[in-house]
């Protein structure tokens, strides 16, 4: 636990603070240590990690972050910035978001100064077209640098199709990694391979997916479970006075946090969302309202499921054991509804 006067001088230099500037331990992640850096006029957040995989780590949420930012502000903090410490290891500092602060007496339904609640804050980012990468002429499918789902790195090359980056970049990937972590199964990767081969074309190719317009790519959070969202104020965010008061007066808003960003299909986000639940009929009715299901909208849950077979696949990665029937589960109805032997 640092003193008060423990801030790592490359944070310092960064955030173009002086050594007066004070730092607590504050929360916790799986990933990384905590803090909170107070100084006369703002509150900073800092996450610390000295494991092989932080600087991957910061960086993608540094750049996600910003990429939901830029998009719709109220939705989450913005990151200041993310490197390499001095003493060793790496860091992200970003704005503080008070999960408990705010005015007291709000209720959970307020939309606070945005106006928004959190289905109209995504249905806003997922209807915001990316923007074009440096070098291409249109808006690509994937990401400015790797990201991190849970602690598995995610590559995120450019591609103008949708199929082709869910097909490499997410399923077959991460069965490379899962098999990687837990050896070998033969089942599983015909499943995948076969999602690849049969599902996907009739799922999500081009021309199909979206009608003749075909989908525009778009900021998604990428790891939106019940855990990453929740209500809190920005600390300093357009307000005067000191941090105490700052806290005290802040305005609640519906937020997320902890993203793993990437350029894609909007119903890609629903797939996590539907797994693990805590998003309900109304927030989804009150969604679409803004952003109506993609064309054909008769295989909307079936693509919801696919994309959600994809964080099953990851989470056996991670942890191995009961996750893998999940997978099956949702791969062998897709096959059976979708697959090569369907009459």
């Amino acid at each position: 636990m640092p003193s008060s006067t423990a801030i790592d001088p490359a944070i310092l230099r960064a955030l173009d603070l002086d050594a007066s500037s004070k730092i607590s331990t504050h929360g916790g992640s799986g990933f990384a240590s905590t803090f909170r850096i107070t100084t006369p006029s703002t509150s900073v957040f800092i996450k610390t990690s000295g494991s092989s995989g932080a600087a991957t780590m910061f960086e993608g949420e540094h750049v996600s972050l910003n990429a939901i930012h830029a998009a719709v502000p109220s939705l989450c903090p913005k990151s200041f910035a993310w490197g390499k410490l001095d003493k060793g290891g790496y860091f992200l500092a970003t704005e503080f978001l008070d999960l408990g602060g705010g005015r007291r007496g709000e209720s959970s339904g307020t939309k606070g100064r945005s106006g928004m609640s959190l289905a109209h804050k995504l249905a806003t980012l997922h209807a915001t077209p990316a923007p074009v990468p440096d070098g291409y002429q249109t808006p690509q499918f994937g990401f400015p640098v790797q990201t991190c789902c849970g602690d598995t790195p995610q590559s995120n090359n450019y591609t103008s199709s949708w199929a082709d980056f869910f097909a490499h970049h997410r399923l077959l990937a991460i069965l490379e990694r899962g098999e990687r972590n837990n050896g070998p199964d033969a089942e599983l990767r015909k499943a995948v391979e076969r999602t690849v081969t049969e599902v996907i074309p009739r799922l999500l190719a081009d021309g199909h997916l979206g009608g003749k317009q075909g989908i525009t790519p778009v900021v998604v959070h990428g790891d939106l479970w019940s855990g990453n969202k929740g209500k809190g104020c920005f600390v300093g965010r357009g307000q005067t006075g000191s941090v105490a008061e700052d806290s005290k007066a802040g305005t609640v808003e519906d937020v997320v946090f902890d993203p793993s960003a990437c350029y894609a299909h909007s119903e890609y986000e629903l797939g996590i969302m539907n797994m693990f639940g805590g998003f309900g009929a109304s927030f989804f009715n009150e969604y679409h309202a803004i952003l109506p299901k993609t064309e054909p909208q008769s295989e909307y849950a079936d693509r919801v499921a696919l994309y959600e077979s994809y964080h099953h696949l990851n989470h056996w990665a991670i942890f191995g054991g009961g996750y893998k029937s999940g997978v099956m589960g949702i791969l062998r109805g897709l096959l059976r509804k979708y697959g090569d032997n369907v009459q």
